[in-house]
């Protein structure tokens, strides 16, 4: 059997199991006559008969191994429109997610269709009968989950191929609710994998000084490079403190939008996050550029002239006052050096095992009223990189030598610690620097504590912490 592309007609035990806890009762839904009769009976029969699984399950249905086939599967998911080839932005393909708020999951759907966007629009409760479909990749490698109709395999591996017209017919149903999509806000450096197939919202972003006309090019770009033959990479950046973290924007060639001209100033974004058709890069795609709103002044970086450091912690003695303590496992948090630097290390990899480890590496207590408008910058490198176990914390109530899960703790720096590079080979030693974290809430007497959580024994990466460091002004 193919392991690369697997046919739903195989399911895992694990979806039998889902599947019969998951039922949708089919009172729960009014499906109207609009719809037209054959699409009507066609969802009212799935969702009378069948079983709804998550996201997260037919994404693993692609990704675990060996399947059995179990009696009459019949499972669907169901999921909300984010994506609309109106502009001509998206190709034969839409993206669905778990949620029209808050959501947490995204796939893909190709389908050998065009001008989708009456059918499937923008918030479209969609349900898609997965039974005698398939889940893979549309290039092996890209990284994308997606649901298509069958496969082909070439010299690369096995891909999915998209939906035929009898499938869309049969197997993508509609309801009558159009739900409003709230976009995730999220910062611009805190977008990962996770999100392919989500709206997002990201604030404080403006198109590249070169692009716009502020460099060597007084010439202000087009969303589209004529000169290009399918997709044009434009670069966003974040003020994201004293430099400015990048990310891209990709229009395709078949665009209506694609010769307006870049905004030049300083807003938000609304779009889907997606990948380069390679897969080596993570891309925003615009449905519109009514999402685009960037009327605001352009940024102006930090000066790191203007801020005073008024707590540093290099570890080049050890761990001085910090205090080092386990609320789960034996592995813990501890300090070395390498060529003169100094650092923490924490790693939930023993003997050939990840295991289980919570470990917290506590400050010395800090007064965070001496000083205004903190921020806080950390140097982490990594190695074997499977997943970002390192978290930060603050408290107001922790006693010192206590156990830290009886204390109250706010987490702090998600968005800029996520945003780290990971390095997946051996040690290279190089340390990057977060963003700049907003610690001025912090009031008071306060420790700051640096947590290695390894996930139930499923994250075991190298992290070295080198640099703690507070900058006020």
């Amino acid at each position: 059997m193919n392991k690369a592309i697997k046919s739903l007609k195989l399911i895992v035990v694990l979806v039998a199991s889902i599947a019969m806890t998951s039922c949708v009762q089919d009172d729960d839904y009014t499906i109207p006559n609009s719809l037209g009769d054959e699409e009507n009976e066609a969802l009212e029969e799935l969702l009378a008969t069948g079983s709804e699984v998550s996201f997260e399950t037919v994404k693993a249905m692609y990704t675990e191994g060996e399947f059995i086939e179990p009696e009459d599967t019949n499972v669907y998911v169901k999921g909300y429109v984010t994506s609309s080839d109106r502009t001509g932005n998206f190709f034969k393909e839409f993206f669905i997610q778990d949620s029209p708020t808050n959501p947490t999951s995204g796939l893909k759907v190709i389908l050998n269709q065009v001008d989708t966007y009456n059918q499937f629009n923008l918030g479209r409760e969609v349900y898609i009968s997965l039974q005698d479909l398939y889940i893979g990749e549309e290039r092996v490698g890209n990284g994308v989950t997606t649901i298509g109709g069958g496969t082909e395999t070439d010299q690369f591996g096995t891909t999915v191929t998209s939906l035929n017209e009898i499938q869309i017919r049969q197997k993508v149903l509609r309801s009558s609710v159009t739900e409003d999509i709230t976009p995730l806000n999220i910062g611009l450096t805190a977008i990962n994998g996770d999100h392919v197939g989500l709206l997002v919202k990201v604030d404080n972003v403006e198109f590249a000084d070169d692009e716009v006309g502020l460099g060597d090019d007084p010439n202000v770009l087009n969303y589209f490079d004529p000169t290009e033959t399918f997709d044009t990479k434009r670069t966003l950046q974040d003020c994201g403190g004293f430099t400015y973290p990048e990310f891209i924007l990709e229009t395709s060639s078949f665009s209506s939008f694609k010769n307006e001209k870049l905004p030049t100033g300083n807003g938000s974004i609304t779009a889907v996050v997606s990948k380069t058709f390679d897969g080596a890069s993570l891309v925003l795609a615009l449905n519109t550029t009514d999402d685009v709103d960037m009327e605001n002044p352009r940024c102006t970086l930090l000066d790191i002239e203007d801020f005073e450091v008024v707590f540093n912690e290099g570890f080049d003695s050890g761990l001085g006052d910090w205090e080092v303590i386990n609320t789960l496992g034996t592995q813990d948090w501890y300090a070395s050096s390498y060529q003169g630097e100094g650092y923490v290390r924490g790693s939930a990899f023993d003997d050939d095992n990840i295991v289980e480890m919570i470990s917290w590496l506590i400050s010395p207590s800090i007064d965070f009223d001496a000083n205004e408008n903190e921020r806080l910058i950390l140097q982490v490198a990594d190695a074997f990189s499977n997943g970002q176990p390192l978290k930060a914390y603050y408290s107001n109530d922790y006693v010192s030598g206590t156990n830290p899960d009886d204390a109250t703790w706010t987490e702090i720096g998600a968005s800029e610690i996520s945003a780290l590079p990971e390095n997946t080979g051996f040690f290279n030693n190089v340390y990057d620097a977060t963003g700049l974290i907003n610690i001025s809430m912090i009031e008071g007497d306060a420790v700051l504590a640096f947590v290695y959580d390894s996930d139930d024994a499923t994250v075991s990466t190298t992290i070295d912490l080198s640099n703690v460091q507070i900058l006020a002004q």
